[in-house]
């Protein structure tokens, strides 16, 4: 810091101290910091003229304060006066400079929050748009499929033992055509969720088991963890809905009212709880199909898209970018999604299929005749050996072929539409 030599007046003198003068000699460039130093609690404005070398004038309006430096100020400044100042002049412009890092760090943490902020308000964007994916695949696939739905229904809580154009043509004379969709909207409330919750808990796993092991592309091993813990976590949330409905097409269920008279009539006559019913052999069953059902699709996507035929397709999509519609955004294609999504769906169905048998039977007990999952099961085995098991088996292979490939294919098309991440 360039120390100074000043003539400063007494304080006081002066006439009030308005329009005072005053001589410096600089040693080095001229510090005002220095000055002010000097003249604690004055406002003071310059007017700088150099008369001759080393020696500049300088006229100064001054307002307010206590006056000068205290004590008199001689021709020239002691030296301990001399590093006392300087000392002074140093601290305020370390101060001045710690004030400005003061606001550059609160100017950086106000930008790093709204940088957070605007990630969150994103991040809940894209899992809105997500969930609505799911959902809508969800609605589209269970309306087209929802009369195979009711004859595998028929077969699994009624015992049917007609075949399966005897069933149709009764369900078409006792009911009409929309007999067929009977139960359709609660099996939209119980899907749609259902569904959405699936896909986004399956992306959102797989994504994470990624990030954990540091790979470039999830493995399959990843992939079966990620599908069954999905599907254990959307049963869970979703069970409630799927035992209503199961309820309300049993015998009897019309007379209870809607889902809101099964539902007050299962939690006042059996319980809350009851509405878990078939719980366990649910999530028994739901892991391994989230897993074969995520799984196969997905390795059958990578092994396409790894093919040189893929690479193609791919490098061809980046190419036309965002002017390409929804349907050429497909990495698959329209027909490989949906031909992939199918025989992913038969492979989860064909593997897990008994274990809906006795969920569906277990969700059909009363309180007063009761077995747990192992002793349905047996119970099951007994009566009509293992093909019972199997009941129903091919309209339900008959509803998850268009069922399963319709979900993808309007989930990968929502996911384009929507934009999601």
């Amino acid at each position: 810091m360039p120390w100074l030599e000043m003539w400063l007046p007494p304080a006081g003198s002066g006439g009030g101290g308005e329009g005072m003068a005053a001589g410096l000699f600089l040693d080095g460039e001229a510090a005002h910091g220095a000055l002010l130093a000097a003249m604690p609690g004055i406002s003071a404005s310059f007017g700088v003229r150099q008369r001759r070398p080393g020696f500049v004038s300088l006229t100064m309006s001054v307002k307010g304060g206590r006056g000068f430096v205290s004590g008199p100020v001689g021709l020239l400044a002691s030296g301990e006066e001399k590093g006392a100042r300087a000392e002074e002049a140093e601290a305020l412009v370390a101060g001045r400079r710690a004030t400005e890092e003061e606001v550059a760090e609160a100017s950086e943490g106000k930008v790093v929050e709204e940088v957070k902020e605007a990630r969150a308000g994103a991040g809940a964007m894209n899992m809105t748009k997500h969930l609505w994916s799911g959902a809508v695949a969800a609605m589209v696939s269970r309306t087209v499929v929802a009369p195979l739905e009711r004859l595998k229904l028929e077969y699994i809580v009624r015992a049917e033992q007609r075949n399966l154009f005897e069933l149709i043509h009764a369900i078409a004379t006792t009911q009409g055509l929309k007999g067929f969709w009977k139960g359709n909207f609660v099996n939209i409330l119980r899907t749609a969720p259902f569904k959405a919750v699936n896909f986004y808990a399956y992306d959102t796993y797989r994504k994470q088991l990624l990030k954990w092991s540091g790979n470039d592309e999830t493995t399959n091993f990843e992939r079966f963890i990620a599908g069954a813990a999905a599907g254990v976590t959307a049963t869970i949330l979703c069970i409630p809905m799927d035992t209503i409905r199961t309820r309300m097409v049993a015998p009897g269920g019309e007379a209870l009212g809607g889902v809101i008279g099964v539902a007050r009539h299962m939690i006042q006559t059996e319980g809350f709880f009851s509405l878990y019913k078939g719980l366990v052999p649910s999530l028994i069953s739901m892991a391994p199909s989230g897993a074969v059902f995520y799984g196969v699709y997905d390795i059958l996507k990578m092994g396409y898209l790894h093919s040189p035929e893929g690479k193609r397709r791919v490098s061809t999509m980046k190419q036309q970018g965002q002017e390409a519609n929804a349907l050429d955004q497909l990495e698959l294609g329209t027909v490989r999604t949906l031909l992939y999504g199918a025989i992913a769906g038969c492979c989860a169905e064909a593997a897990t299929y008994p274990f809906e048998v006795v969920r569906r039977q277990l969700q059909m007990q009363v309180k007063a005749t009761r077995m747990n999952a192992f002793a349905t099961c047996l119970k099951i085995v007994d009566q009509g050996g293992v093909p019972a098991l199997y009941a129903g088996l091919i309209p339900s292979l008959l509803q998850v072929l268009p069922s399963a490939s319709i979900s993808y294919f309007v989930y990968e098309l929502m996911k384009i539409v929507l934009k999601v991440e």
